[in-house]
């Protein structure tokens, strides 16, 4: 894999339940909303399990997804091709934090914080 290795552990306070976090994590017809420009492949199950794998694309950008974990409170996915490394996210009451190691040409801090913006943004106009 060509690029740099990159690392960044973000976390924010957000005015939301962690059930209403939590299935905007894990529920693809949310995190479609959220994650957009990214195109995720049309088949996917109600909610991410541990052991599926999928694919998103931003761009000419792909990236493959592994769920290697899955609980009430965190999701840890591996990533291949575009981004070789992985990405964690834990959730409480009123926080979220996101944790990204990888090799890519791409900038990640960049991409993790507007991903964090923008999930800030659709949990807050969610209700229980």
């Amino acid at each position: 894999m060509f690029g740099n290795f990159q690392k960044s552990c973000l976390r924010i306070e957000l005015e939301a339940s962690a059930k209403i976090i939590g299935e905007s994590l894990l529920r693809p017809e949310n995190f479609r909303q959220w994650l957009f420009p990214q195109q995720f492949e049309e088949k996917l199950p109600d909610q991410l399990a541990s052991g599926m794998t999928f694919t998103a694309k931003t761009g000419l950008i792909t990236v493959e997804h592994h769920v290697d974990m899955v609980s009430s409170e965190c999701v840890r996915l591996l990533l291949h091709q575009g981004i070789d490394g992985y990405h964690e996210w834990y959730w409480g009451e009123g926080w979220v934090q996101s944790r990204l190691e990888g090799i890519s040409l791409l900038p990640l801090s960049l991409g993790q914080t507007f991903a964090l913006l923008r999930l800030r943004e659709f949990v807050e106009n969610q209700e229980d």
